[in-house]
């Protein structure tokens, strides 16, 4: 009974199999024959490979063949935003449908996306496709960059030094490296990469500008100056460079160049309020270590009238713009070593007039202050005292004046006066309340000042 049934079912099985393969075949011909009317298409016009292709998906909105030929044109033309829907739907086809190329297909959506700065789906398609092929430079530079952009800088440049090894001639591969290594505070490293890059692509400004930049944190100078001077008059760099060249200008005491570098800087007509903040600040700090007074005021005004709590220009512009009105006092808080010590002498003969009065030293170890012992008689009474002139308009601690205590106590000395442009603190006033040390604060000294002026 059992090989009766065995002979019955097994011509049914082959039956329905052989009635599989048919409709197989037919399906498969059927299939050849369409493609076939795309590939003839795709052979004759662009108008044609769309008719074909649009009249495949009304039928069937997942045709592979269809969805592949338009993804390839769009791509093809650069049209990355509909290639990207395209090969979109084809990267869930793939998972179905072993006859689609599922890394060419994952590697032109991400440059798709890439394009069309989808960029969160792009850094996901060049991950797939980096797990498939680790060593394709396309893939590794557009991972780096995305890197870049995330302000991922060490994977950044991890990316794209392997990128470099696999093309040594890309300059966007150099500049995106050189960029990070920047970002990381490489400086050394970055500057290589950039280099490298100008080499390749010697006009390119952001390029110029990052080296020097480099080039400046690594303390050449020079070779910073010479970047940035093509940049000074640019749109985008030019404020920018101008900072960079009057800073090193100031560096080295260059300050009627570093001037010129911030004024330029001024003119640059897309400079936003920050930036003018900033040049101006520049500009009055170098008019004030060069001793023009006068021309720091403007734009420490400037600043103050745009945004009075911008950094200490408020404070600079009370302290300087005092200065600009009192040659004496300026002479006292800024003048050269010989005109200084001049002043003292001055200040010690308003302090004891009808005197006969003999400097026996003067020490200028520090160089906000200096130490005059003075040798001081009368027809009635002689006494040594020691005078410290402080040339600073900020708080004088006790410390100063219990190292001025000492050495009173040192050369025994009958007293010591200390003067300041500037304010004692509490502690400072507390130490001397018992000692035998005056201190002068800068109301009394402008007023002593202003007898100097009087008497000439």
């Amino acid at each position: 009974m059992l090989i009766l049934e065995s002979y019955v079912i097994i011509p049914i099985i082959a039956s329905v199999i052989a009635i599989i393969i048919v409709l197989l075949v037919i399906k498969g011909r059927k299939n050849s024959k369409s493609n076939s009317k795309l590939e003839k298409a795709r052979a004759t016009d662009r108008n044609a490979v769309i008719k074909e292709a649009n009249r495949r998906l009304a039928q069937n909105p997942k045709d592979p063949a269809a969805l592949l030929y338009l993804a390839e044109l769009h791509f093809q033309e650069k049209d990355y935003e509909k290639a990207f829907k395209l090969f979109d739907i084809l990267l869930e086809l793939c998972a179905t449908d072993s006859s689609l190329d599922e890394f060419d297909i994952t590697l032109k959506h991400a440059t798709c996306a890439i394009n069309s700065k989808q960029y969160k789906a792009a850094y996901k398609s060049f991950m797939l496709a980096r797990a498939t092929n680790p060593d394709l430079f396309t893939i590794n530079y557009n991972l780096g960059y995305l890197e870049y952009l995330r302000k991922n800088y060490e994977k950044s440049a991890g990316f794209l030094n392997q990128a470099k090894n696999q093309k040594s001639e890309d300059a966007s591969t150099y500049k995106y490296l050189g960029l990070s290594l920047y970002k990381m505070n490489r400086y050394s490293d970055a500057h290589e990469a950039l280099k490298k890059a100008l080499e390749l692509d010697p006009d390119n400004k952001e390029l110029i500008f990052a080296e020097g930049e480099c080039l400046y944190n690594l303390g050449q100078s020079d070779a910073a100056l010479k970047m940035f001077a093509s940049l000074r008059n640019d749109a985008r760099y030019g404020a920018h460079a101008c900072i960079y060249s009057g800073t090193i200008s100031m560096k080295f005491r260059n300050y009627d160049q570093a001037a010129m570098y911030f004024e330029l800087g001024l003119k640059n007509p897309n400079n936003r309020l920050e930036m003018k903040l900033e040049l101006q600040y520049r500009l009055a700090t170098c008019y004030i270590k060069a001793e023009k007074i006068s021309n720091a005021i403007g734009p420490l005004e400037y600043i103050v009238a745009k945004n009075q709590n911008y950094k200490d220009a408020a404070i600079l512009l009370r302290r300087y713009g005092e200065l600009d009105t009192n040659l004496n006092l300026k002479i006292f808080l800024m003048g050269d070593k010989s005109r200084f010590i001049n002043m003292c002498r001055k200040l010690i003969s308003l302090q004891f007039p009808g005197t006969r009065i003999k400097v026996l030293e003067v020490a200028s170890q520090q160089s906000d202050y200096i130490d005059m012992t003075v040798d001081i008689s009368s027809s009635k009474w002689e006494d040594v005292i020691i005078f410290r002139f402080i040339r600073s308009t900020g708080q004088v601690g006790e410390l100063i004046v219990r190292d001025l205590y000492g050495k009173i106590k040192e050369v025994k000395a009958g007293r010591g006066i200390c003067i300041s442009a500037g304010a004692f603190s509490s502690g400072a006033k507390n130490f001397v309340e018992a000692r035998l040390i005056d201190l002068i604060e800068k109301e009394d000294l402008v007023k002593l000042l202003k007898k100097i002026e009087a008497t000439g």
